[in-house]
């Protein structure tokens, strides 16, 4: 008895099996799949007179979005940063640099090249983020093409191949071919032709085929180009590399980022602000000018009938302001240490918020030995606690260049908890498993730690148990935070965001604050 394949059982599956991108392309060539949403477009009405008061407590990418958009609209507004600089977790590292880690302060001694530096925070922008990239258009930030995959880069675990790395265009080419061949098997033509007309099956057969470079006839895979040559290939006729069985790859955790690497936010094109992420940072305190005021750390915050009142420390003084208004980007772990009179709804909503956790570190390289090796950009990945080593698609063939020797998200807390001497040693040693010579040729380390980062002490935020762990009462816990108090009091950034860890997310969040904000002053004004 034949089994009906649904279209959404045959996508879902698709989608399980040969990951996002192949179900893109698939949905596409159906005419399944919708278009992404446009920027979101601010229309604010100038303020009542006298009622355009507004402080933003915080210099992250959302309050800074609050102050621009509120200062082009005629309010009056005042940033607080309890740092010495803007841009939280946008934090870009030179030479000269400060980190300032809660006991392992560092700074910066690398070569001052306009080339040489290393994003320790945000450092991809995805062309789906809209509305990042319209403000980089407005702000007249510079961007370039950030490389995150490169075929020619490495995959590297113990239990793969004897520990021997591996280019990352042989694993995938493999994996594809076995999955591609896995499912012509199991979905002949004759099963398909029942739920798909015989164009859409000859469609979905030939989108297969070439997935996987599958044999025309057979519709097996026998090894591929794809992998790259042993020798020739130019002048002469190519000898491909021998087929890794997939027993072998098997091994290893690390074939799921052959497929997952560059899918969701890292599937589309992705871009960097030339000079580095922190460009971005400075485009908007060059319009915001001395409306931010630097090391003023918040010590209370109180919300009334008709404004918000808060004091803040500056220059070795108590100050205080009173405002119509605020928006509060604050981490929400920090927050709810300062005194504060919000509602306990709203404090057990902001308390119930985890930090994500993250660790970043990098060398300077004597050379771009990465270059010598075929690699212009992308990503090594590793079965070891560093994960991953990014080469830096910008200063092709200068003479130095930054290499990003470790980034574990969600893990981070493995070298958080080591001395420096402790991390620089386990990057080197994790990182030669990569490069052989990876010892020679790195030096002058940094290392960045989120969770004993100064005024952030963690990356970013989690709602639930965990990605896509949302419930019934984690939804409630959200919708009441992303309330205001008494209607004057908005708590913003990433951590109001479904999606976090992303700039297009922190401006979301403040976008639908101030949206709200505005009805409501649209509101009053009529009813003046």
């Amino acid at each position: 008895m034949k089994h009906s394949v649904s279209r959404r059982e045959f996508m879902n599956l698709v989608s399980a099996t040969l990951g996002t991108g192949a179900l893109i392309q698939l949905g596409s060539a159906l005419s399944l799949l919708p278009m992404t949403a446009q920027a979101a477009s601010l229309s604010l009405a100038t303020p009542t007179p006298g009622k355009g008061k507004v402080v933003i407590l915080g210099a992250g990418i959302s309050g800074l979005t609050v102050a621009w958009e509120l200062t082009k609209a005629g309010y009056d507004c005042t940033v607080l940063e309890a740092s010495n600089r803007a841009g939280g977790r946008v934090f870009t590292v030179r030479s000269g640099t400060v980190i300032d880690e809660i006991g392992n302060r560092q700074v910066c001694e690398w070569d001052k090249e306009p080339h040489m530096y290393f994003n320790a925070g945000a450092a991809r922008i995805p062309s789906t983020h809209r509305n990042l990239l319209h403000y980089c258009k407005e702000l007249g930030v510079e961007l370039e093409m950030f490389i995150n995959e490169s075929k020619t880069a490495y995959m590297q675990d113990d239990n793969m191949m004897g520990g021997q790395r591996i280019r990352n265009a042989e694993v995938s080419t493999n994996v594809r071919g076995f999955l591609a061949e896995l499912f012509a098997k199991c979905y002949t033509a004759a099963q398909l032709n029942e739920p798909f007309t015989e164009a859409e099956s000859e469609t979905i057969l030939g989108l297969i085929r070439q997935f996987g470079d599958l044999d025309r006839s057979k519709m097996r895979y026998t090894g591929s180009a794809r992998a790259g040559y042993v020798s020739g290939g130019f002048l002469e006729h190519g000898v491909q590399k021998e087929m890794i069985e997939i027993r072998n790859l098997m091994k290893s955790r690390l074939i799921g980022s052959t497929f997952t690497a560059n899918e969701g936010e890292t599937g589309p094109m992705l871009m960097q602000p030339v000079g580095g992420m922190d460009m971005v940072v400075q485009g908007f305190t060059r319009k915001l000018g001395d409306k931010v005021i630097y090391g003023a750390p918040v010590v209370g915050v109180q919300v009334k009938e008709d404004g918000v009142e808060v004091a803040y420390d500056h220059g070795g003084s108590r100050h205080s302001i009173a405002a119509d208004y605020c928006f509060n980007c604050i981490p929400a772990h920090l927050m709810t240490g300062i005194p504060n009179n919000y509602p306990q709804d709203y404090l057990a909503s902001m308390r119930s918020i985890r930090r994500g956790e993250a660790y970043k570190s990098a060398f300077q390289a004597k050379t771009r030995f990465w270059e010598d090796e075929d690699i212009y950009g992308g990503i090594s990945w590793i079965n070891a606690p560093i994960s991953q080593i990014w080469y830096p698609p910008h200063g092709i063939h200068k003479a130095k260049g930054i290499i990003l020797s470790a980034y574990n998200f969600g893990g981070g807390m493995v070298f958080t908890k080591m001395s420096q001497e402790e991390r620089v040693e386990a990057a080197l040693a994790q990182g030669e498993k990569l490069h052989p010579n990876y010892r020679d040729v790195v030096e002058k380390p940094v290392t960045i730690a989120w969770h004993r980062m100064n005024h952030m002490l963690g990356c970013s935020a989690r709602w639930g148990s965990g990605f896509g762990g949302w419930t019934d009462e984690v939804q409630t816990l959200f919708d009441r935070l992303q309330q205001p108090v008494n209607g004057r009091h908005y708590f913003i950034g990433d951590q109001m965001a479904y999606h976090g860890a992303w700039q297009e997310s922190a401006i979301a969040s403040a976008h639908w604050a101030l949206k709200d904000m505005d009805q409501r002053v649209r509101s009053m004004a009529t009813q003046a």
